[in-house]
């Protein structure tokens, strides 16, 4: 190895030029005497190996091309230091996390998998709040939507056509007091770093709009005790290894106001650092320290 930690700061085509955290990463690990660059992960190759460290971050497109991104997961975990680690991304792409999140205590969103080969139970979509629908492999709510208490049909008829596509699907209870914002609690290196508050994004029922804005109203938030205290609970149940670089805890409030997790992102988050200086100096400071440890 030469004297300069080589990082792969992993993206996207969408991500080279949408993710306002990929200069800032890159420029900031720069600045820290790496030799940092921003690589597509469908780009490079055979050539993972002339890196130190793939950082993955924006690789927005790997819900569409899910098997053939998982696939590049364990080529490049092969033959470099990839983080977050490839058991973790495999677990975290597909939704059905959420299950074992329940089952171990965590406070989830009431969560019912169909499976392509099952037979549609209407009654799945009888909730009195109306109900979501969406893939279970998906990033940036796209071919998600909402639908009204009493739309039956048309939720049955979304999930039917996901199902027909060979995809599992989710339906979940719509919360209401998603419409007070949604919280995100960002994490580096397992410890609590900040955290915004944004929006609704299925703000009109009944339609899959795959062009809609998916962090409407992005705010620096503080949490709540209680809000920090589920986050950590996802986090603890993060099934090994659970070697972190970073995590994003989505939230909502279901009864009673207490925060309910909405998706745990373990695998390509936006994390909001140009709403916190600190985030971005965390985010530095961790890959450093990997960065000397995977050199030792």
């Amino acid at each position: 190895m030469s004297g300069v930690t080589k990082v792969a700061v992993v993206t996207s085509d969408a991500g080279l030029e949408y993710d306002v955290d990929l200069p800032l990463i890159v420029d900031a690990l720069r600045a820290d005497g790496m030799d940092a660059q921003a690589v597509t992960w469908d780009a490079d190759r055979g050539s993972w190996e002339r890196y130190d460290l793939a950082v993955i971050r924006s690789t927005w497109d790997y819900a569409e091309r899910h098997d053939e991104y998982l696939t590049w997961v364990d080529t490049a975990s092969r033959a470099t230091r990839l983080w977050n680690p490839a058991p973790v991304v495999h677990w975290n792409s597909d939704k059905r996390y959420l299950l074992e999140l329940g089952e171990r205590g965590v406070p989830v969103v009431p969560t019912r998998f169909l499976a392509p080969d099952e037979a549609i139970d209407g009654e799945v979509f009888d909730k009195a709040d109306g109900v979501v629908v969406k893939p279970a492999v998906s990033a940036g709510a796209r071919d998600t939507a909402r639908y009204l208490p009493g739309r039956h049909a048309d939720a049955a008829g979304h999930a039917r056509m996901l199902l027909a596509q060979g995809r599992t699907v989710m339906v979940q209870p719509y919360l209401p007091l998603v419409e007070e914002g949604e919280r995100a609690l960002v994490f580096v290196a397992g410890d609590f770093s900040h955290a915004i508050r944004k929006g609704p994004v299925l703000t009109e029922a009944g339609v899959i709009d795959n062009e809609r804005v998916p962090h409407p109203g992005v705010a620096p938030y503080e949490p709540t005790q209680a809000e920090l205290h589920a986050a950590r609970a996802a986090l603890a149940a993060v099934p090994p290894p659970g070697d972190l670089l970073f995590a994003r805890v989505d939230l909502a409030l279901g009864e009673n106001r207490q925060p309910m997790v909405m998706e745990l992102e373990l695998v390509e988050p936006n994390l909001f650092l140009d709403t916190d200086p600190r985030g971005l100096e965390r985010f530095v400071e961790a890959v450093a320290a990997e960065s000397r440890r995977t050199r030792a």
